[in-house]
């Protein structure tokens, strides 16, 4: 009789079994729910990196044009995280997005950090260019990738309010594919704030191969491999296809931590 393990493997392989949601190999994410970022989280961030004297690249594109000024974003992250070497990466060029001269500087970045705004902005510019990858090569080589609100939900799998209509609808075809740092999953952002506790809910059901994970301002959840930790001073709502006391969902609190493989 074949063993269990094999059994797994067998029925994991004919897409019987849902894939796992997965934190990368190497390197850290760092999620945040948007609104003012937690001291603790920007520690955390920035130590991560290696440092306040680490390479940095800050990518504000989910910003509209009007709103994006190079010097401007460089000054208020340098001040805000504490760090000097700052490079600003932006376009909603795809060409210029699958340079080899734009994607420079990420090639020796240690922390890549995604402003807010909308997700769809960051997808349109970036999905399949020689920036995501080498934005996944920083965690290859033990970096950090980090972002708040539209640049927390896209370093999930799927993309939750990708709508270029606007931010309620939560599925969208044709803008519902973010860069899979975090594989098998789907992040959402403001969660309490904006009172998004059930937004998750029709998208799990949806796609039960997803774990949905719903973050509130000042709070990120840092993921190292396949565990993460809350940190700041909010909740973060995990949404695994299963009622917990009536709700599809059930919180998290700072300190909590969370073992992806084991849910």
């Amino acid at each position: 009789m074949p063993s269990r393990l094999l059994l797994y493997a067998i029925f994991l392989a004919c897409g019987l079994l849902p894939a796992a949601t997965l934190g990368p190999p190497k390197g850290a994410l760092v999620i945040v729910g948007g609104g003012k970022i937690d001291p603790q989280i920007v520690e955390r961030f920035v130590t991560l990196a290696g440092g306040p004297d680490a390479q940095f690249v800050v990518i504000p594109t989910a910003a509209e044009d009007s709103q994006i000024n190079i010097d401007e974003n460089k000054k208020r992250f340098s001040e805000r995280f504490g760090v000097k070497k700052v490079t600003v990466l932006h376009t909603t060029n795809r060409l210029t997005a699958d340079s080899e001269q734009f994607v420079l500087p990420l090639q020796t970045a240690a922390g890549v950090w995604f402003e807010g705004g909308r997700q769809w902005r960051l997808a349109d510019a970036y999905l399949g260019t020689r920036t995501e990858r080498e934005v996944k090569a920083v965690l290859d080589r033990g970096g950090v990738i980090g972002g708040s609100s539209a640049g927390a939900t896209i370093q999930g799998s799927y993309l939750v309010r990708g709508a270029r209509e606007g931010n309620s609808l939560m599925m969208s075809p044709g803008h519902e594919q973010g860069f899979g740092l975090l594989s098998n999953s789907a992040i959402d952002q403001h969660l309490l704030t904006r009172h998004r506790e059930k937004d998750l809910v029709g998208v799990i059901e949806a796609h039960p191969e997803l774990l949905g994970i719903g973050i509130d301002e000042s709070t990120a959840i840092v993921v190292q491999g396949n565990r993460f930790k809350v940190v700041g001073i909010s909740k973060v709502a995990i949404y695994d296809g299963h009622e917990h006391d009536g709700n599809k969902y059930f919180f998290l609190s700072p300190g909590d931590t969370y073992d992806l493989r084991k849910k």
